[in-house]
């Protein structure tokens, strides 16, 4: 009897310190709680290896990240027969969410050869049948930056299909509602109509959930409007699926980041300047 207690006991403190889901509703991201939710992010990936395997680095970073206010890291490429349970834990304890690549760099969508197969899929699936159960997994990735010119244009009914086939995976599994998206690379001549694209369409089983942009231009100490960000919220097509600001620094600004601290540009500036149809930015942070 005491032991049956004592496991309920258990059970109801698990449940009050789980941390809210993330979904997709219309053009924004909510908790599960029923708040808006903005990303405030790290790119978390330094090297090919998988960063969330390392338990007592992932705690470190968790810690450190929290003092700037941080919710959410961006992580490119993992081990899906890894252990990463712990890690996960760190920062779910930091209120930290992850948002996930499904590929690798031997499954990823190429725009010179665009090929989606059964390996592919199988490879992505795995990567998601690891992580669904971590509820501060956020949403996952079929694509970064797959079409970079005007001729890479046959890749995208490849993103789509991808989608399509891990929305009908995750939803055979009966695993919560996933927002399942795309990170694009910051081509003005492509945006409009590939985020038009992505998200739209009569099938919603076929559409993405969010799109995301990698824009570089905000380099140090820049702002809204300087970085150019106000010219790329304006020729965002307004859609029924969030977007956010994935990436918002890069090497090529070659800004180390120090072991101690993070730079005061890794806070989160464009929050009440960026029209209500952002959802949020990830800074890249990478040493020089």
């Amino acid at each position: 009897m005491l032991r049956s207690v004592l496991a309920c006991a258990l059970a109801g403190l698990t449940a009050v310190n789980a941390i809210p889901t993330i979904s997709a509703k219309g053009s924004k991201f909510f908790t599960s709680d029923g708040n808006q939710f903005y990303v405030k992010g790290i790119a978390y990936q330094l090297v090919p290896d998988d960063p969330l395997i390392d338990a007592t680095q992932c705690g470190l970073d968790a810690s450190l990240m929290k003092t700037i206010g941080t919710n959410s890291i961006r992580v490119y490429h993992v081990d899906p027969n890894a252990d990463h349970t712990a890690c996960m834990k760190a920062f779910a304890d930091a209120g930290i969410y992850i948002w996930l690549d499904l590929d690798t760099f031997d499954t990823q969508i190429e725009q010179t050869a665009p090929k989606w197969n059964q390996t592919q899929r199988d490879a992505f699936a795995a990567v998601m049948d690891e992580f669904h159960q971590y509820d501060n997994l956020a949403g996952f990735f079929v694509g970064n930056e797959v079409l970079t010119t005007g001729n890479g244009s046959v890749a995208a009914p490849y993103v789509k299909a991808a989608a399509r086939d891990m929305k009908a995976h995750r939803d055979a599994s009966k695993y919560r509602k996933i927002p399942i998206g795309y990170s694009a690379a910051d081509i003005s001549t492509l945006r409009p109509m590939l985020q038009n694209y992505l998200a739209c369409g009569n099938n919603a089983s076929e559409a993405l959930d969010f799109f995301s942009l990698n824009a570089y231009s905000w380099c140090g100490d820049s702002d809204y409007k300087t970085s150019g960000y106000v010219r790329s919220s304006r020729t965002r097509p307004t859609t029924a699926s969030p977007s956010s600001f994935p990436r918002r620094a890069a090497t090529r600004c070659r800004r180390a980041l120090s072991t101690t601290r993070l730079p005061s540009s890794a806070r989160w500036p464009i929050h009440g300047q960026a029209p209500s149809s952002t959802s949020g930015s990830r800074r890249r942070t990478t040493t020089a």
